[in-house]
């Protein structure tokens, strides 16, 4: 790790994210929380790295990828790193041997977040909740987070809220901490070049974005190049997006269930505007509530982030067959 007075120090955190594989603000993320590594910093106050440096977070990038839990291993050095990844029996990875729990494991670990990103949220303490969740990313990974610890958390801040104990101005402080943490949930690696493309957006009315900004971060860890378009846009703007991506499917959420036809009338009109070769894909809370339209227009209706991982693998699938077809 580098010192105050490191004169190898020589790279800009932007070069060393490029070089490294670790997006600037997750690297950031882990230097202030497990001190993964230390840089110094120049005369005007900007971080600086080494080779040293590039070379722990690339092995740090690796092995969380693997499943190994960023606060187990921040401080291994790099032959302690380079084993760790190699499945090398050592005594450090037996010291050390808490690694990833499985994924039924991992979802057990849910359910005191949630207890404590509740009791955050209640006391409308906003640091604290970004801690939370912040931790749990790191801990649990990405998709467990949004699925097992966020989806249940926010249902049940929903339930609360209708019961009085908290106001509305809860659910809009932990949607605004969410959506200042994207950067950490966001997917670190780049997509194929021949990835299936995506628009996710939501209809004109629908103006919750979280439920789609959550849709949109799962697509692109199941390997889809995504635009993700934000909330309350026109069937024809969203159809344009469409067309100037060459996505082969769009992905919309409903969290609002209302009886003025807007949400059915756009929905018809997106079926025109983009035929029967882009498909259209529905979820959110208040997707049950226009079922009706969903059924004629012919969308695929999520049940759940599992049925959506399927939709996307099987729309991924037919996607490469219509382009080795096109050869």
């Amino acid at each position: 790790m580098t010192g105050i007075n490191d004169d190898s120090a020589q790279y800009l955190i932007s070069t060393v994210s490029k070089r490294s594989g670790v997006k600037s603000d997750l690297v950031r993320a882990w230097e202030r929380r497990y001190q993964a590594v230390t840089p110094s910093r120049t005369s005007g106050g900007h971080r600086v790295y080494t080779d040293q440096d590039i070379a722990r977070l690339k092995l740090l990038n690796e092995a969380t990828s693997n499943g190994h839990s960023i606060s187990q291993i921040a401080q291994f050095s790099l032959d302690d790193l380079k084993k760790l990844i190699k499945n090398e029996p050592d005594a450090i990875t037996k010291t050390f041997s808490r690694v990833l729990p499985l994924v039924a494991d991992r979802i057990y670990l849910t359910e005191d977040y949630i207890e404590k990103c509740y009791a955050a949220v209640l006391a409308f303490d906003a640091k604290a909740l970004e801690s939370h969740f912040e931790n749990a990313i790191v801990e649990l990974g990405t998709e467990v987070f949004i699925e097992h610890l966020l989806t249940p958390l926010l249902s049940k801040i929903g339930e609360r809220w209708k019961l009085g104990e908290l106001r509305p101005v809860h659910e809009h402080m932990t949607s605004s901490v969410i959506r200042s943490l994207t950067y950490i949930l966001r997917n670190n690696n780049p997509c194929a070049a021949n990835a299936p493309r995506m628009i996710v957006s939501t209809p004109i009315g629908q103006l919750h974005e979280l439920g789609a900004l959550l849709a949109a971060i799962m697509a692109e860890l199941s390997g889809w190049q995504v635009t993700y378009l934000g909330a309350n846009l026109p069937a024809e703007e969203i159809a344009a997006g469409v067309k100037y991506t060459n996505a082969c499917a769009l992905t919309l959420s409903l969290s609002f269930a209302t009886d003025d036809h807007i949400v059915a009338k756009e929905l018809r009109r997106l079926k025109k505007l983009m035929g029967n070769n882009v498909a259209i894909i529905v979820g959110g809370r208040a997707a049950g509530h226009f079922q009706a339209v969903l059924n004629e227009v012919g969308v695929l209706n999520i049940q759940g982030y599992a049925h959506f991982r399927q939709i996307l693998d099987q729309l991924a699938l037919e996607n490469l067959d219509q382009e080795i077809d096109q050869v």
